[in-house]
């Protein structure tokens, strides 16, 4: 899905919070916006990263570079790699928290938070376990 048909997947008559789009169009530059500017937007306007994910679906605005490595990364879109071991710590995290066999994004950024890594460490774990992580918190998977 383009740029320009990303607004297609929301209802028609939904519209934009004008003050989440100033702070938006504040900080995109070149068309893009990364994941973490994108989660410090929301903490600012306190509003639900979805909102500000919307936003960006709305003003054709790509998000780039994941917090978890899956996406919006030159030139080959995701960085994530697997890991070359994972913890039993980690791998029981990581399954008891999932949802129909995936991994929500949510779910890795607090795996991350009460084990102490970094979010991409769990991403690099899901990768090795076979695990699809789902429900990126800003709507773009």
């Amino acid at each position: 899905m383009s740029e320009k048909e990303l607004s297609k997947k929301h209802p028609p008559d939904r519209k934009v919070d004008e003050l989440v789009a100033a702070a938006v169009k504040a900080r995109v530059k070149d068309g893009e916006l990364p994941c973490a500017v994108a989660f410090s937007i929301a903490d600012e306007m306190k509003v639900v990263p979805a909102e500000v994910g919307f936003t960006l679906d709305m003003l054709a605005i790509r998000l780039v570079k994941c917090q978890l490595g899956l996406y919006g990364y030159k030139p080959n879109k995701r960085i994530v790699k697997p890991a070359e071991r994972v913890s039993p710590d980690l791998e029981k995290a990581i399954r008891a928290s999932l949802a129909n066999g995936r991994l929500p994004c949510a779910a890795a950024w607090e795996i991350a938070e009460q084990l102490g890594l970094r979010k991409m460490e769990v991403s690099s774990a899901c990768e090795t376990l076979g695990v699809k992580i789902s429900a990126c918190q800003l709507g773009s998977f």
